[in-house]
């Protein structure tokens, strides 16, 4: 894969989620909250966020796989619920990284809905609105973006990448290094 060029820099990250923080506590209500992130792509973010909050939550996580092997999504999302944690008459907030064609956000949605949460606010890093499949709007977004592959602050193509600081385009399936070949299935989500 070949790292592209930087897209957010790390500062324009802490400065965003910092804004994006303040945007998502004025809009929860009082009460006992609950965040459910999506793995895995979503932790670096979630956990910036939540620190940026400033206010007692309890956190449990959510599984989900819609891209298999490639860059695309297969359209069908498999959810893993078992680590989510009680939701239940609590306020939700769910955390994930990117908004693509928006079938995982949707079906995760739905499936913490059905939990009978007290309420239920959607919040993602990224959103790419030109690839949206299902008709579906985060509350909070923090970067809305072209449609561009991207790696880094999470975001990752086959497990590489995630730590960067920075959010990169990139191309996968070109190679930049010598192990670039042994990672040929790369996708965000």
């Amino acid at each position: 894969m070949a790292l592209g060029e930087t897209l957010i820099t790390e500062s324009e990250i802490r400065g965003r989620v910092g804004t994006l923080a303040r945007e998502v506590g004025a809009a929860l209500p009082p009460g006992d909250l609950h965040c459910a992130v999506v793995l895995k792509s979503a932790l670096f973010f979630a956990v910036d966020l939540l620190r940026a909050l400033g206010r007692e939550a309890s956190l449990g996580f959510v599984s989900a796989s819609s891209y298999g092997g490639g860059t695309e999504s297969a359209g069908e999302v498999r959810l893993g619920l078992e680590a989510v944690g009680r939701v239940a008459g609590r306020h939700l907030l769910l955390i994930d990284d990117i908004l693509d064609t928006g079938h995982t956000l949707a079906a995760a949605r739905g499936a913490l809905q059905a939990l009978r949460p007290a309420s239920l606010r959607t919040c993602v890093l990224l959103d790419k609105p030109s690839r949206r499949r299902v008709s579906i709007e985060a509350d909070h977004v923090g970067f809305t973006i072209a449609d561009v592959f991207v790696v880094g602050y999470g975001l990752d193509c086959a497990e590489a990448y995630r730590t960067l600081p920075d959010i990169r385009a990139c191309r996968p399936g070109a190679p930049s290094a010598p192990d670039a070949k042994e990672r040929p299935g790369c996708w965000n989500g």
